[in-house]
Parts: structure tokens; sequence; C-alpha cells
């Protein structure tokens, strides 16, 4: 039996949310272009030939059954009856409920990397319907390319993004996505707009102003990086993001961050942050077809 093998879960930000609607069931219509970055969480898959799926490092407060990527496996197992199993655990980097994919893409690396340590072949469409019972970003991250987004998530298109560098900085708080979609205050008919739109910058981040009027760390989050370089948050939060011309760039305002207390105090709470390249493809892309 081979050892663990790592496996990438790249983080994702959005780099701009519409929403666009609001369908009789109550699910939200957006638009958005998901974007991959080369920063992210590690997967440890080791496979089991006696059948059994383990998590072999507890998570504080996340039961096994409610873990993502042992669901995911679980789910796959399931679906195609294959007799092995796994042992599984995660190195996390990607912060935990800042809007940037992080149990999602998890899962989605259990299922792109199982199809293949499984031999079981399956088509990326397959995996895609697998992924959605699981959450809706991580149909994204099985799809493997940056992605014109419609829908209530689910319509992926591939786009084209040219290279780009960014510092990502997270608030330690915790936002409710559902207080958030829930808020009266949130604006749902947004005209529809097109990737010429966006490519000219003409976008916006819809959740933005409610968040920040209801978490003020995120608020002052933005005002901080805006200093810099034009900062939006991505999804529901609580992390935002700007664009720099360079790594060199970047690098520099994430050391005034982690070097000064500046924004922490003025926050109230700390605040992590990270540099990450733009990805034009998911590292495991090829693990399906």
């Amino acid at each position: 039996m081979q050892d663990f093998q790592p496996y990438p879960a790249p983080a994702k930000i959005n780099l701009f949310l519409h929403i666009t609607g609001r369908r009789p069931d109550g699910y939200h219509l957006l638009q958005s272009v998901f974007r991959l970055l080369d920063h992210g969480d590690t997967v440890h898959i080791r496979p089991r030939l006696d059948g059994l799926i383990r998590r072999t490092e507890d998570i504080p407060g996340v039961p096994e059954a409610e873990d993502l990527c042992i669901r995911a496996a679980r789910l796959l197992k399931q679906h195609t009856a294959s007799p092995l199993g796994a042992d599984i655990y995660v190195t996390k980097r990607t912060p935990m409920g800042g809007g940037l994919g992080g149990g999602s893409s998890d899962a989605a690396t259990v299922l792109l990397a199982l199809n293949r340590l499984w031999n079981l072949n399956l088509s990326r469409e397959k995996l895609i319907a697998l992924g959605l019972a699981l959450g809706a970003d991580v149909p994204f991250f099985i799809f493997g390319e940056n992605a014109w987004v419609e829908g209530i998530g689910e319509k992926l298109k591939s786009i084209q993004l040219p290279p780009a560098n960014y510092l990502v900085i997270t608030p330690q708080i915790h936002i409710s996505t559902a207080e958030i979609f829930a808020s009266k205050q949130l604006t749902r008919d947004t005209n529809p707009t097109t990737i010429a739109a966006f490519l000219r910058d003409l976008v916006h981040n819809d959740l933005e102003t409610v968040v920040s009027r209801q978490y003020p760390e995120v608020a002052k989050s933005l005002d901080w990086l805006s200093q810099f370089s034009k900062a939006r948050m991505s999804g529901s939060g609580a992390s935002v993001f700007a664009a720099f011309e360079n790594r060199e760039k970047a690098e520099a305002v994430l050391a005034r961050l982690n070097t000064t207390c500046e924004l922490q105090q003025a926050a109230g709470c700390e605040i992590s942050g990270f540099y990450a390249a733009g990805l034009n493809k998911h590292p495991l892309h090829s693990y399906a077809t």
C-alpha cells in the first residue's frame, strides 16, 4: 500500500458578483467570474484496500460525517461501488469562511484524485454532477478553468484571463452567507452584464455594501487595501482582494500588513493575508476528461 500523496486544492476569488434576480424557490440568480489562485489547501490521500474511508486527523467543530472531503469520498464510492477506500487529511492554508471556496475545493480535489487513484475514469461531467450534490462551488473546481458563471452558479463557461498578481486579506470574523442573501438591503435586480463590460471593469460585488454595513471589519479592510490598489470583496466575504502590477508590489503591501498593526487596530480583529498569482487551470485538470 502506498504512502499518503499530496494533492492541491486551489482557492478562488470572485472577480465580481452581480445578483440579477431570484427564482420562485428562493435561489438567487447571479453573474460572476471565478478565478483560480496558486494558493490553497493540500489534501493528503492514501488508498485503502479494505474499502474504509477515514479521516486521519480531527478538525475541531467539524464531525467526520459532515466533513466535505469524507462526504465526497463516500459519495464517489457509493456511486461507483468501488471496493477501495481511502485515508484522508487536509493541510489548511485557505482561510475558512472567507468566500474563497476552501471546503468546496477540498471536496473537488478528493473527487478528482480518487477518480485516478481508484481507476474509475469518470468523465468530468459525471464528477461535476456528483460535486453539485456537495455544494454550489464544487462543480467549478472540477470544471477546472477560470469561468464566467451564471444561473445559480451551475452554468460555467471557460474564460481566458490575463496573468495577475493578487493580495488577499481576511478579517478573522464569521459572516453568515444565508443572512447576507436574506438581507432586505440586498439589491437583486442588477441588469445582466457582458464579458466586454467585465473586461472594462464595469462590474462590482452586489454583496459588498450589505456586508460592509453589517461587518465594519470588512469595510475597514476594503478601505485599507484601497490605498494601494482597487479592492473588492470576494463572494460574501470576509476576504477582500486587490490586483497589483507585479508580485513585488503585492508582497510589499503584504509585508506592511504583517509588520504593522494599523489595520488590525482599526478593524478590531486579527487580519491574515497572502499573495497569490492567478491560475489558468486547476493543477488536477487532467485527472478527468
